[in-house]
């Protein structure tokens, strides 16, 4: 699976919360509601998620090997410092 385009949304006025993110696989399928986050080691990328009834949070698209999440995570890090 190749991504094939990101697109970065910056946020203001949030202190670890950056920016939205969309990836497009293959030209041919999008996922909006990417989070880029500020830990303490750096960006990361938070998948879309929901909030329940309970409280809880629940990713609602994600990677599942460790490998296509990697891939995400490089991809829209690296497009998120472009734009800075």
């Amino acid at each position: 699976m190749r991504i094939s385009e990101v697109k970065i949304r910056k946020v203001e006025g949030k202190e670890k919360f950056k920016a939205w993110a969309t990836i497009t696989f293959n030209d041919s399928f999008r996922i909006h509601g990417l989070k880029i986050i500020e830990g303490k080691n750096g960006p990361f990328v938070a998948m879309p998620s929901r909030k329940l009834p309970n409280g809880e949070y629940i990713d609602t698209a994600y990677p599942l090997n460790e490998e296509l999440r990697e891939t995400i995570q490089k991809e829209i890090i690296e497009e998120y410092i472009r734009e800075e």
